[in-house]
């Protein structure tokens, strides 16, 4: 069964950082590419960045280029995304996504919210 599994939200002062991880079982973690989207109160869900299965190439939503970087470590079937630089409509609900055999797959999502 594919599973995803998202870590690392909370509450964070506005310039501050944190470090979302996502966790993935029940496929080749390896061959997959993996991306994170946010959804924000009130607004559609859209993406944040990803990164490829064989070369790790990245990319990233204008809104958080610079600030953001994606990477994984397929040995521990792990997904990280670093968030440096907050701001406060950087508060979502960051999800992690793939999709495998053609069908979306979606972690439940970690609450990250930007406050002082």
């Amino acid at each position: 069964q594919v599973q995803l599994v998202e870590s690392g939200g909370g509450l964070v002062q506005p310039g501050g950082s944190l470090r979302l991880s996502c966790a993935a079982s029940g496929f080749t973690f390896s061959s997959y590419a993996i991306s994170w989207y946010r959804q924000a109160p009130g607004k559609e869900r859209e993406f944040v960045a990803r990164i490829t299965s064989t070369t790790g190439s990245t990319s990233y939503a204008d809104s958080v280029k610079g600030r953001f970087t994606i990477s994984r470590v397929n040995a521990k079937n792990t997904v990280y995304l670093q968030m440096n630089s907050l701001k406060s409509e950087d508060t979502a609900v960051y999800y992690c996504h793939t999709v495998y055999r053609v069908v979306p797959r979606w972690g439940q999502g970690t609450q990250v919210t930007v406050s002082s």
